[in-house]
């Protein structure tokens, strides 16, 4: 199965800078992801995954709000570890479903451009040999 086109937002980027988040662990979530195992459906394209941090379990893991089609589009938008905050506020998920809305009406050619410009960072591509 192929899991598509995986971005994160510059947001998302200096966050995970911040933890001990790797690629490969957003990878694997993305593959959870496919198989259907999403920890909330947040509603407009916007689902919650939780994502575990090296060496803590998955108590200690992250809380990742992805943007997602379910399909071939992932945006990892925003992110945040139980310890700092409980959840985000109805008004930041307003704000991300409409975030996840714009970025999933873009074409593959302005994908590549705000990958370019480095608004958005791809990860996790499909490594055929």
């Amino acid at each position: 199965m192929s899991m598509g086109r995986v971005f994160k937002t510059r947001y998302f980027c200096r966050w995970m800078r911040k933890t001990e988040l790797t690629d490969s662990a957003l990878c694997t979530a993305v593959s959870e992801m496919e198989s259907g195992l999403i920890d909330a459906d947040l509603g407009g394209g916007v689902i919650k995954k939780r994502v575990p941090m090296p060496g803590r379990g998955k108590s200690g893991s992250a809380r990742t709000l992805v943007g997602t089609n379910k399909d071939d589009r992932w945006f990892f938008l925003f992110g945040f570890e139980k310890n700092d905050r409980a959840n985000i506020s109805a008004r930041e998920l307003e704000a991300l479903r409409a975030l996840a809305d714009d970025l999933l009406r873009l074409s593959s050619e302005e994908l590549n451009t705000h990958v370019e410009q480095e608004v958005l960072q791809e990860i996790c591509h499909d490594e055929k040999n």
